[in-house]
């Protein structure tokens, strides 16, 4: 049965809410960068550390804590992801995982053979595909953003995704404009030809339920820092590939998956952290199983969030000099708002905002291929602002009536 979404209960549950800015609460609007920590998240790393950390292997208890601490918080990604424990690997970020993940799936590549990106996505699920395609000699295809719609052009797929292809990297949300792609579309046409699809769920974690499976990932990366932990990224690999994968690791290291990526000590107090990120999405759902309650949760996270973004995009449409960058109704979207407004660059906007309060960010994000067909990459890219479970409408109007005062 599905909770009735109680944001006054999880405004609780984020102690950063309480900062203040000259006297009046600070308003944060820049989740898609990183959201705030939840409660649990914020205990867990800190018992961790209070009880005493160590390495692992050891014979004795700080160790075997954290062997088992590692394990629960690998046992909570694969619930949040649809996939299975072993199957999840944790790293500094999705950056560098994807850069190791990169180097040893071109390993397999060759003369002949193709890998396809997009023009939507973060660069984090594009530059490491291209430098190891670089490296091997293996064209790159490119999937078109549709600048009037801001999603991506899938009227050549097949031409694009064919029997040369060995990789297809897409984005599962774009962190600069909130599209959620067509992924187990596209998904369907490279298993058709055999390539491996690699998804950066990075920007859809933090709003969106997901089941890798049913998106059709062979690699399914995403980062706790978005979704109300601390800095750790996450990759779930499909066990046939993981277990083919030769990634580059010490000698002595782990040969078994998920170890063989894990190279070097990790981040045991953040990875104690990711437990309770997933626990807190968890406990916004219901179910008998933690699958069902992260399912659940996010559900719950999705309608509310869904339902402030509208609102939001209606609002801004109304000022005067506002330029929205979405894609049309209709078309499904994380709760990123991006926009520019006339007469001002998006830093200054920032400023002004910041000054009263509201922290939203400018820029391209990342986003740069999108930013550049866009025609704004030099111009100070978007700003962007992007709502989370503890946004609520008061901020949002708060937010309108002060970039009205702005725009004039």
């Amino acid at each position: 049965m599905q909770k009735t979404f109680d944001v006054e209960a999880v405004r609780k549950e984020f102690p950063a809410l309480g900062r203040k800015v000259g006297g009046r609460p600070a308003v944060y609007l820049d989740g898609p960068g990183g959201s705030q920590v939840a409660r649990g998240a914020i205990e867990a790393v800190a018992g961790y550390m209070e009880r005493g950390g160590a390495n692992l292997h050891g014979a004795f208890a700080t160790s075997v804590e954290t062997e088992e601490i590692i394990a629960g918080a690998r046992a909570a990604a694969a619930a949040l992801l649809g996939a299975e424990a072993e199957e999840v690997a944790f790293g500094p970020n999705m950056t560098t995982l994807t850069f190791a993940l990169s180097r040893a799936l071109a390993r397999e590549w060759g003369e002949g053979d193709e890998i396809v990106v997009t023009e939507l996505d973060h660069r984090a699920n594009v530059d490491p595909w291209l430098l190891a395609a670089s490296d091997k000699g293996v064209k790159t295809r490119w999937i078109r953003v549709d600048t009037e719609t801001l999603t991506l052009d899938l009227s050549d797929l097949e031409e694009k995704v064919n029997g040369r292809t060995r990789l297809v990297a897409v984005g599962l949300a774009s962190n600069a404009v909130g599209t959620v792609n067509e992924v187990a579309e596209i998904s369907r046409q490279a298993h058709e030809v055999g390539a491996v699809v690699a998804v950066d769920a990075v920007h859809a974690a933090p709003h969106l339920p997901m089941d890798r499976d049913a998106l059709g990932a062979d690699v399914l990366s995403c980062s706790a820092y978005k979704f109300f932990g601390p800095h750790v990224g996450i990759v779930a690999v499909r066990r046939p590939l993981f277990e083919r994968l030769e990634p580059y690791k010490v000698e002595p290291a782990p040969d078994n998956i998920p170890d063989r990526l894990e190279t070097g000590t990790q981040n045991h107090e953040g990875i104690a952290g990711v437990k309770g990120a997933v626990d807190f999405i968890a406990s916004l759902g219901g179910g008998s199983s933690l699958r069902e309650r992260i399912l659940s949760g996010m559900r719950a996270i999705e309608e509310y969030e869904d339902s402030l973004a509208q609102s939001f995009r209606a609002a801004l449409r109304e000022i005067p000099g506002v330029t929205l960058y979405a894609a049309p109704d209709g078309v499904r979207k994380t709760p990123t708002v991006a926009f520019r407004l006339a007469g001002h660059t998006p830093r200054e906007v920032c400023e002004y905002m910041a000054e009263r309060g509201f922290f939203v960010a400018d820029g391209d994000f990342y986003a740069s291929t999108l930013a550049g067909r866009l025609g704004i990459r030099d111009e100070g890219g978007f700003v962007r602002a992007g709502l989370a479970p503890y946004n609520i409408a008061e901020e949002i109007e708060e937010f309108i009536g002060v970039l009205a005062e702005l725009a004039g």
